[in-house]
C-alpha cells in the first residue's frame, strides 16, 4: 500500500469579532498648550477617539520643562508620570515650544521621548525647524472638533498600536 501523506486540515475561520487587535499601549500623553480651550478640545477629542490614555497638561514651555524634570509642582513622581508622547504647540508664554523642543532634544536623559507638534501655525519655516531640532511629527491643528478627533483616533492608531516605544526611564 503506498505511503499516503497526512492532508493539512482546514483552519476555522475566525470572526471579525473574534480576531485579536492590538491592544492600545496606556502611556502618559503630556499636552503642552497655553488654551484652555484647545486643552479641553483636546481632551474631549481624545475620549471621544475612545483612546483611553492618561493625558496631563502643562500651560508653557517652563512648566513643560518642570514637569519633565520633576521639579517645583511636578516633583511628586505619581503625580507627574513620564510621558510616553508630548503634544507641544509652538506658539506659548514664557518659554515657547521651539525653545523647549531645543532643551528635551538636546537632553540626553528626555531627548528619546517622542514629540509630536500640534499647533495652529502653517508657516514653513516652522515646519523645517522644528524638524530640524528633532521633532517627531509636525501637525497643524485641525479647524474642526471631528477634524480633531480624527487626528487623535490617527495619533493614536500609530503612536499606541504601530510603533515601539521606549520605556519610559524609571526615575526616582
Amino acid at each position: 500500500m503506498p505511503d499516503q501523506q497526512p492532508q493539512p486540515q482546514p483552519q476555522p475561520q475566525q470572526s471579525p469579532q473574534q480576531q485579536s487587535s492590538p491592544t492600545p499601549k496606556s502611556i502618559t500623553i503630556l499636552l503642552a498648550d497655553d488654551d484652555a480651550d484647545d486643552r479641553m478640545l483636546a481632551q474631549d477629542a481624545l475620549k471621544e477617539s475612545r483612546l483611553a490614555n492618561d493625558l496631563r497638561f502643562v500651560e508653557n514651555g517652563e512648566e513643560l520643562m518642570d514637569y519633565l524634570r520633576r521639579q517645583g509642582q511636578f516633583a511628586d513622581a505619581a503625580a507627574s508620570p513620564v510621558p510616553g508622547l508630548i503634544l507641544l504647540d509652538l506658539n506659548m508664554p514664557r518659554k515657547d515650544g521651539r525653545e523647549a523642543l531645543r532643551e528635551i532634544k538636546s537632553d540626553p536623559a528626555l531627548r528619546h521621548i517622542p514629540i509630536v507638534v500640534l499647533t495652529t501655525s502653517k508657516a514653513e519655516e516652522d515646519i523645517y525647524r522644528t524638524y530640524d531640532l528633532g521633532v517627531n511629527s509636525f501637525i497643524t491643528k485641525p479647524v474642526t472638533f471631528d477634524g480633531l478627533v480624527n487626528v487623535m483616533r490617527t495619533l493614536g492608531t500609530y503612536w499606541f498600536e504601530i510603533v515601539e516605544l521606549p520605556p519610559p526611564e524609571k526615575r526616582q
